[in-house]
């Protein structure tokens, strides 16, 4: 999809507000047009050239009244603006995170932390800059249109030099096209260095410190910051240097009118009346001039900012950024069910939260069994995944994946749950087929952790509940469950200590069992956990599990790890090799047919 493409279908998302907006601007730009007239009648009454049959204070009753007019229209004109701005950056950073959300580990973000805040926040807000000043480029058009045709009536050669600023703005913008794409990317990528600089040393602080680093990151973070200096200032430069030729073309053209408009009147056939009239409507026909070069412009940096949020999608088509989704304004939309009696029926509802917020919510049939049948999936860049996977898991059961390192464990579980897209297979709940397992795998269907617990610089509580609405005795269920309750009495503030950034200040133990608080204090059917106890000891592990089935018997249990006190406990054990099943059963089966089980099994007590 091209830029014109992409700026065609953020106007067509809401049509009927962008006329609305559009026809709000050409009102205000309008406007002017009575002023003008009223103007050279009044001057030509003073010169004698024309009656007036209302007299000079009519005419002053009548000007205050067209600015009292002109301020109401541009009130109403920046409410409809922003309306339609808000909706088009919305709708676009909606649609990003979306895509940022179902994409999978280095896939969903695949540049720095920096660039991507830059992209979600300058170059969207460059696709609303550009789509603004489209209504105010067109809605002067028309004022220009119909001033052009009052003034040629009054003398063609004046209004002919109105436009000789228009032209050499054009022609100087059209010039400027290929510094402004050069300086904005540069200003816009230099940016995006700093901002991630930032972020890389505030995740980093004790690893810094540890290192002696301090010196090195601080230089670092100076010279990202000249550079980006160096660039602002030449893209800063150009736009002042644009906007330098707008503002002298139009002094120009002003010069070049009075001199001509006085040898006019010095023969008789121009008026005091006519040069106020020209000179009154100049003021708003160079608007245009700058207008159309700042539209230009801002297009221009629009293709720039375009190719860099494309980049984000990965190859997904940019068509998605532009479809239209609920945004948090009005009603949702809810889309038909597939008429097919073998996919899952998905039933919509609508939770309200106490902030009045809507959040649209599945509720699924009780799980009986879960099967995926061929699943695969393979990286792009190595080749390496999953190939063919056929699993089953029944209601109850505790099913643990195993294997060694790179055998495709984690794989398998995304694959399953929709962070990865499936190249092939299908997985049915119930025996009825998952469309999209993405948008299907949340509570209250499953609830998941990673293998990387991702915490946030919030209190342990909010980390933990992460935006669900707190139940009488959830959260102490939750934390009893994950075996915390004795780390929360000797924190200094319990539930409400900060954890630092990515949770620094919790050992390794506490953040993985923070990690599954959170996932247990979320009623689910299936809970995913990816080597949830790598950083949990013997005993902790063993009480993990047992509360969980304890506590919440009935539910579904799906692990990756190969630890002990998981394999004791499992029902069914997979063990993968290569991306492909080498082995299934349980511990006492596996442990006599399977070599590699017993290398991890007794590996264990090896180390």
């Amino acid at each position: 999809m091209k830029t014109r493409h992409f700026f065609w279908r953020l106007i067509m998302y809401r049509p009927g507000l962008y006329l609305l907006n559009l026809l709000a601007w050409s009102l205000i730009h309008m406007a002017p047009l009575i002023p003008g007239l009223l103007t050279k009648a009044f001057f030509d009454h003073l010169e004698g050239t024309y009656t007036l049959s209302y007299g000079v204070w009519g005419i002053a009753a009548l000007l205050v009244g067209a600015a009292l007019g002109r301020i109401a229209l541009i009130y109403g004109g920046f409410i409809t603006d922003v309306h339609f701005r808000f909706r088009v950056s919305t709708l676009v950073r909606r649609n990003m995170l979306a895509h940022v959300l179902k994409e999978p580990g280095a896939r969903a973000i695949p540049c720095s932390p920096g660039e991507a805040i830059s992209n979600f926040r300058d170059d969207v807000e460059q696709a609303e800059e550009a789509t603004s000043w489209s209504v105010d480029t067109l809605g002067l058009i028309g004022f220009v249109v119909v001033a052009s045709w009052i003034l040629i009536s009054i003398d063609l050669q004046l209004t002919v030099l109105v436009f000789v600023p228009l032209i050499l703005v054009v022609t100087a913008a059209q010039i400027a096209t290929t510094r402004i794409q050069k300086y904005r990317a540069a200003s816009r990528e230099s940016t995006a260095k700093v901002t991630g600089a930032i972020s890389e040393m505030f995740a980093n602080v004790q690893a810094i410190q540890v290192a002696g680093a301090e010196k090195r990151v601080v230089d670092r973070f100076v010279k990202l910051s000249e550079n980006r200096r160096q660039s602002m200032v030449k893209d800063k430069l150009l736009t002042e240097t644009l906007s330098s030729i707008f503002t002298n073309s139009v002094n120009l053209g002003t010069g070049l009118i009075l001199v001509l408009a006085g040898y006019k009147m010095r023969s008789g056939g121009f008026t005091v009346g006519d040069l106020s009239l020209f000179v009154y409507y100049l003021t708003f026909v160079t608007q245009l001039i700058s207008n159309v070069g700042n539209f230009m412009t801002h297009y221009k940096q629009l293709g720039i900012s375009f190719e860099r949020i494309k980049s984000m999608l990965s190859g997904t088509p940019a068509s998605l950024l532009t479809v239209a989704n609920y945004i948090g304004i009005g009603r949702p939309k809810h889309p038909a069910n597939n008429s097919s009696s073998d996919i899952l029926e998905e039933t919509p509802a609508i939770l309200v939260a106490e902030d009045g917020l809507l959040t649209p919510s599945i509720q699924a049939p009780m799980l009986k069994v879960l099967e995926a049948r061929s699943l695969s999936y393979r990286y792009p860049e190595t080749g390496r995944g999953i190939q063919n996977i056929d699993l089953t898991l029944k209601r109850g059961s505790f099913t643990v994946i195993t294997g060694m390192i790179g055998s495709g464990k984690t794989t398998l579980v995304r694959t399953l749950l929709g962070l990865l897209p499936a190249e092939t297979g299908e997985i049915r709940w119930n025996g009825k087929r998952i469309e999209s397992p993405a948008d299907f795998f949340i509570p209250p269907q499953s609830a998941y952790t990673a293998q990387i617990p991702r915490l946030y610089s919030d209190k342990l509580r909010n980390n933990i509940l992460l935006g669900v609405t707190e139940q009488p005795g959830s959260l102490e269920r939750a934390l009893h469950s994950a075996v915390m309750e004795e780390d929360i009495i000797h924190l200094q503030n319990g539930l409400d200590t900060i954890v630092g950034p990515r949770g620094v200040k919790l050992s390794g133990g506490q953040a993985q069992r923070t990690a599954a608080a959170r996932m247990l204090v979320r009623d689910a059917q299936l809970y995913v956990f990816d080597d949830l106890s790598s950083a949990l000891d013997v005993d902790t592990e063993r009480k993990l599990w047992e509360r969980l089935f304890r506590e919440r018997g009935g539910v579904t249990c799906l692990v990756v790890s190969h630890r002990k006190a998981a394999l004791s406990h499992a029902d069914h054990i997979i063990v993968l090799a290569g991306g492909e099943i080498e082995a299934e059963g349980t511990a006492e089966e596996l442990l006599v047919s399977s070599e590699s089980f017993c290398q991890l099994w007794y590996g264990e007590e090896a180390g």
